[in-house]
């Protein structure tokens, strides 16, 4: 129940109201993030769509009032930007055809075709360009806290993948290079500071822009064993980089390898195929594990030699031969074979060629079907396909070794320079300049609701969960071991009243007509930092039981020291 904005009359009057309130339609037991924590803070109405109940809206409302003063802290200023755009703005951005099928598509009555957003930078690009008049104007930072629509294929883990989420995205504008640069730093400052007080320990990696464009990228990360994601740290220094991006060294890479006479048992392949469906990839790779761990292909590194490649499907020779069987519309020669020959094998690779099964078995004259190859020899870069695995070398201090991890991601910052800005004509004329140049542009993304999800399971327990003390849904929550008498009230309103010889506490009474063991795992499960148990030591003596779990700690407590005591716990909270 909260103790604000109700004066102390106004909390009495609705105080069982507001808690029967928060926890009733909690009853039923839905699930905040994927453990199944039965704790009432909200209700999924569809696949991959949910209410937020009054107390995961608090917890929510706390992160976004979290990330308002941190944004403030760079000069941001914050607006709301409409969820429905066009299709023609994605269009003109060159973005449409690789996200549509993730997009919710409508049209209007007019039947001019709109979608929901999933993300803001078409529309923030345009409302500055139609805005800004000259350099001066710049530098721009905006930022939004809004709903986000995405037509996720299988939408699982609560609110860690969901077709309806709460994002903050941040766009800043700036005359040049340097100065976006500039931009980024802060910015990369801000969310650093803005993780440090939710207490969650973030890895910052350098990863992919992606569809996104733009060549400086850095992603947020929390440590979990049910991310999607793989971060590679070094024991050593600081490098950090997602999957996609990492490296090993050359030098170790080399020690990852078959004997140096390879014959064909240390050869491996991993097969797939272009979006066209001719072209069936080949990936060939040494067969050498580690550690009882086998050696797995990296697609990230696959991808990055064939970008044409279609990961979507799971069994690519059987779609090459369907192809095969349509010589109607392929015609007889369009099939291909597409060798991808990991640097390990480039000194074998000729020789082996003939005995390694090129070509799956096919009912038309193998010989016929054209082979081409990618390796070492035919990169300025090394082809190295295997997969980083814990203990390989790091490419940057040549000495530390790469540890793998599983992780989500929180947040993603992107310097986009002028990948929006120049299709949707955002320019300025700088002093000195005969032409006007492209605004350079960045953004940075924090998902609202995947922090919501992700600490309520990084927090998890046996008993419940354990929420940091800066979005709690209550600081405190105040249970009596018998009724709800005039000393209890008195107790509660001394510690959520506004004082100016001591701070104000966001706490809760809990009076339901409950048992006192029932209302104890009640705590624990919704997972308030403090609990203050007032029972006969509180009566008789005055001494309250201050519990909190994430301290393994349980100490009585005069009421007389309560509010000092309550201030150097909760800071370590």
């Amino acid at each position: 129940m909260p103790s604000r904005p109700f004066s102390s009359h106004e909390v009495r009057s609705r105080r069982s109201v507001s808690i029967h309130t928060v926890k009733a339609l909690g009853s039923n037991r839905w699930f905040i993030g994927i453990r199944g924590r039965e704790a009432g803070f909200l209700r999924q109405t569809q696949s991959g769509i949910f209410h937020l109940l009054p107390l995961g809206l608090r917890v929510q409302s706390k992160i976004e009032a979290l990330l308002d003063k941190h944004m403030a802290s760079i000069g941001a200023s914050r607006l709301s930007l409409s969820t429905i755009t066009s299709e023609e703005l994605w269009r003109r951005s060159g973005r449409f055809d690789a996200a549509s099928a993730e997009l919710f598509h409508f049209a209007d009555r007019k039947h001019v075709p709109m979608m929901l957003s999933p993300t803001h930078e078409e529309e923030i690009t345009t409302l500055v360009a139609n805005t800004v008049r000259s350099y001066k104007d710049l530098p721009l930072r905006l930022y939004q806290i809004t709903r986000k629509y995405r037509d996720e294929m299988r939408p699982r883990h609560g609110l860690l993948r969901s077709r309806e989420f709460v994002m903050k995205d941040l766009y800043s504008f700036d005359t040049s290079y340097e100065s976006a640069i500039m931009t980024y730093g802060e910015v990369a400052e801000a969310y650093r500071a803005f993780f440090a007080e939710m207490k969650i320990p973030v890895f910052v990696a350098e990863a992919s822009s992606g569809d996104m464009g733009g060549d400086h990228s850095h992603e947020y990360h929390m440590a979990s064993a049910v991310g999607e994601d793989t971060i590679i740290t070094c024991d050593t220094c600081n490098y950090t980089a997602n999957d996609e991006v990492a490296t090993a060294s050359p030098a170790f890479a080399e020690q990852r390898s078959a004997s140096p006479s390879i014959d064909l048992t240390g050869v491996q392949v991993w097969r797939g195929i272009t979006k066209d469906r001719r072209t069936l990839i080949n990936v060939w790779y040494p067969d050498k594990t580690r550690d009882r761990l086998q050696n797995e292909v990296n697609i990230h590194a696959v991808k990055k030699a064939v970008p044409d490649l279609d990961t979507s499907i799971n069994n690519p020779v059987q779609a090459w031969e369907k192809a095969a069987g349509d010589v109607s519309h392929l015609g007889e020669r369009s099939l291909q074979i597409f060798n991808v020959i990991d640097m390990r094998l480039r000194p074998v690779f000729d020789e082996l060629e003939s005995r390694l099964p090129v070509v799956p078995t096919l009912g038309q004259d193998q010989e016929s079907i054209p082979k081409a190859s990618i390796s070492t020899a035919d990169t300025e870069e090394d082809c190295n396909f295997l997969r980083i695995m814990d203990g390989d070398g790091c490419p940057r201090c040549g000495h530390g070794r790469l540890r793998v991890n599983r992780a989500l991601e929180l947040g993603h910052t992107f310097y986009l320079g002028s990948r929006y800005t120049d299709p949707l004509d955002l320019s300025v004329t700088l002093p000195g300049a005969g032409a006007s140049t492209p605004v350079a542009m960045g953004c940075y993304g924090i998902g609202v609701s995947r922090i919501f999800g992700a600490i309520a399971e990084h927090g998890a327990d046996d008993k419940g969960l354990q929420w940091p003390r800066a979005i709690a849904p209550f600081e405190l929550v105040i249970i009596p071991t018998s009724g709800t008498t005039a000393e209890v009230l008195e107790f509660f309103d001394n510690l959520t009243a506004d004082s100016s010889a001591s701070p104000q506490f966001d706490a809760i009474l809990d009076d339901r007509k409950e048992s006192f063991g029932w209302k104890m795992q009640d705590a624990d499960l919704i997972g308030y930092p403090v609990t203050i148990v007032l029972g006969k030591a509180w009566r008789e003596k005055g001494l309250c039981e201050v519990q909190c779990r994430s301290q393994s700690l349980k100490e009585s407590v005069p009421t007389t020291d309560i509010h000092s005591y309550l201030n150097q716990l909760l800071s370590r909270l």
